[in-house]
């Protein structure tokens, strides 16, 4: 009896191994969910590879008509152009000057506004203060105005204080609009902090920024990188705070592209178009790319709890 076969015993009525059911590979439900991924990322490719072909063909190859056909002819020249030597408005020096405009626009905005921002979710989410619900109610409202109402008012401010058209006015400005959303999200993210670990530093002694910098940092690492991308693709990708809080020799790269698709002078060069749409959108693409795993555990740990 200890020799029959598995399908023997099955026969004889012996139970039926523990466990779902093993699935198949080409399920109805398996072709549904990947056919439905497939068709969305094809339907977000599609335009980018025609970006990137149309950027590494010459004119004459362009003319022909066919958008979808691979460069037969690879140049950069349409790359190095948009760079360097693409004509926005007066100017013919490409998008080099704006690119580091954004990178003096980018870089003290995303640092203000997180330090700031962090340091009002920890108040908020472990130091209850008089008033603490007002300030948390008023950050929630200014979180959802529409940008435009605050556009003329903003300008007289910047105006007052002489900041107006200068990169340290459009700093304070993305800083200032950057602050409401990023505290509701450290806010959360703090409160989903186990609370025995704040009582135990309390406890031993350590005050508000021990607490702050010993513990609550370490642990935060994700949904600081939460609102590194938010700030990085919302500041990069701005293009109506800078046309309208700074002049043309500060205008960030948004603008610079902008001035390079739409100029009418001369042939409508679309692979210099290509090509400076792509430098202008690598920054954020690459941030997302190189953290994007923490990303997603920064809003799994509660970056959106409430």
């Amino acid at each position: 009896m200890s020799d029959l076969t598995a399908s023997d015993r099955y026969a004889e009525g012996s139970p039926e191994p523990d466990g779902p059911r093993p699935r198949h590979r080409f399920s109805r439900r398996n072709i549904m969910i990947y056919g439905t991924l497939i068709i969305i990322s094809l339907y977000y490719l599609l335009p980018l590879y025609v970006m990137i072909v149309t950027s590494l063909k010459g004119m004459p190859e362009i003319r022909l008509g066919n958008i979808f056909s691979a460069p037969i002819d690879i140049t950069f020249e349409p790359w190095a152009k948009a760079w360097s030597s693409a004509c926005t408005g007066l100017n013919c020096d490409g998008l080099s000057r704006g690119f580091w405009n954004s990178v003096q626009i980018l870089v003290p905005s995303t640092l203000l506004s997180i330090a700031i921002a962090s340091i009002n979710g920890y108040a908020l989410a472990n130091w209850r203060f008089r008033g603490a619900d007002l300030f948390f109610t008023i950050l929630i409202i200014g979180a959802f105005i529409p940008y435009q109402v605050m556009i003329y008012p903003i300008v007289i401010l910047l105006r007052e204080m002489g900041l107006y058209g200068s990169l340290t006015g459009l700093v304070l400005v993305h800083t200032v609009f950057g602050m409401p959303i990023l505290t509701l999200l450290f806010r959360n993210y703090f409160t989903s902090v186990p609370i025995e670990l704040f009582k135990a530093a309390r406890v031993d002694g350590a005050g508000f920024w021990r607490i702050y910098f010993q513990i609550m940092l370490p642990m935060s690492l994700p949904i600081f990188v939460v609102a590194m991308i938010l700030q990085v693709t919302g500041i990069w990708n701005d293009f109506l705070f800078g046309v309208i809080y700074t002049r043309p020799e500060n205008y960030p790269m948004t603008v610079q592209l902008n001035n390079i698709v739409n100029s009418v002078q001369g042939v409508k060069e679309y692979n210099v178009n290509m090509a400076a749409t792509l430098l202008t959108g690598a920054v954020p693409l690459l941030v997302y790319f190189l953290s994007g795993k923490l990303f997603v555990r920064g809003i799994a740990a509660g970056a959106v709890k409430g």
